[in-house]
């Protein structure tokens, strides 16, 4: 079995409800008559129901839902209400929703904001948004009603790399983690190290790989550090002390340059000693502009999928699509939600 076929039936065998919040765009209604019709997952799909049978799929057993008409709205504009009481508007100085009413208005304007409030009272078990909203507009409402599990301070992603097959001689599963690669632009130290963890976490739950977490830079042990850098080399490493004293039980190293992570005859030769070093299959990418740069360097002349971004960090399941996502990828990220829930 390949590994979307494999993701598809675990998340099968999960039964979980996932609320999509684009019912305007085609894409996520065909997504949604799929993967309830093969059983993914249940699905709450919000919209119209009108405007979402035009595109004329097959809908039985989607769960549509009108906010607009939604008895349970009067529920979610109280936990919108509660969840932000006390903050203000950054513009006028005034608290953000005068009262339930004002916060009823504002999720009924917003259903990416719907959508996290139906996932915040446990009326799904995970949230899938971005199809034709910003990544800023579907991690916001996560952000602010959601909000981060317990013990973690960062929300981060990665991506589930799947190689072609056979293709790969370092990883025979061919199955791989890269992680940050869409949303922490220039992360501190702390925040590597929690980023490193949490990706650890999805390639075991969710990549179904026991992770060896390779922390990369430019440097292998210090051989490239240079008070030039930017101390760059030296936040690597101090994040990888950190990972170590928040879960040391976890299989990481660091800081690697990527030939001495996942080549075994590079590994023992600039990190002799090293579990991890030369066997990785987690990787950590010391910013934004390497990690996303490297996903699409692998996806794009590799040939891998590239899974994701998933999402990481929230206290429950909640997902970001590309605006340039297909429907197999709306259908992927569900799964992968279903299956952190």
């Amino acid at each position: 079995m390949d590994f979307v076929k494999e993701l598809r039936a675990k998340a099968k065998a999960a039964g979980k409800t996932i609320v999509l919040c684009e019912g305007e765009d085609k894409r996520v209604v065909e997504a949604a008559s799929r993967i309830v019709k093969e059983g993914i997952a249940k699905i709450t799909l919000l919209g119209n129901k009108a405007e979402i049978e035009k595109f004329g799929f097959d809908m039985t057993g989607v769960n549509i839902v009108d906010p607009t008409i939604d008895s349970n709205a009067d529920k979610y504009a109280e936990i919108l209400y509660k969840a932000r009481e006390g903050k203000l508007n950054k513009k006028t100085g005034l608290p953000e929703y005068a009262d339930v009413a004002a916060a009823k208005a504002a999720a009924l304007k917003d259903y990416t904001m719907y959508g996290a409030l139906i996932l915040k009272a446990g009326d799904a078990d995970g949230f899938v948004s971005g199809a034709c909203h910003s990544t800023a507009n579907t991690l916001r409402p996560g952000l602010q009603v959601i909000k981060t599990a317990p013990g973690c301070s960062t929300v981060s992603s990665c991506f589930i790399m799947v190689a072609p097959e056979n293709s790969n001689k370092y990883l025979p599963n061919g199955i791989a983690v890269f992680g940050d690669c869409a949303i922490n632009i220039n992360p501190t130290e702390e925040q590597l190290a929690d980023i490193a963890i949490a990706s650890a976490n999805t390639a075991k739950v969710i990549a179904g790989i026991e992770p060896k977490v390779a922390m990369l830079s430019f440097s292998t042990k210090g051989s490239g550090a240079d008070p030039k850098d930017g101390d760059t080399v030296g936040k690597v490493s101090r994040a990888t002390i950190i990972a170590h004293e928040k879960a040391p039980e976890l299989a990481l190293d660091g800081e690697f340059q990527f030939d001495a992570a996942i080549a075994p005859e590079v590994g023992e030769l600039k990190a002799p000693g090293s579990s991890v070093a030369g066997h990785a299959n987690t990787f950590i990418f010391p910013n934004i502009n390497a990690g996303n740069i490297g996903y699409k360097i692998a996806a794009r002349m590799g040939g891998w999928k590239a899974i994701g971004p998933v999402c990481q960090g929230f206290a429950k399941p909640l997902n970001d699509l590309s605006r340039g996502c297909n429907v197999d990828e709306i259908v992927d990220t569900v799964a992968v939600t279903a299956l952190q829930a």
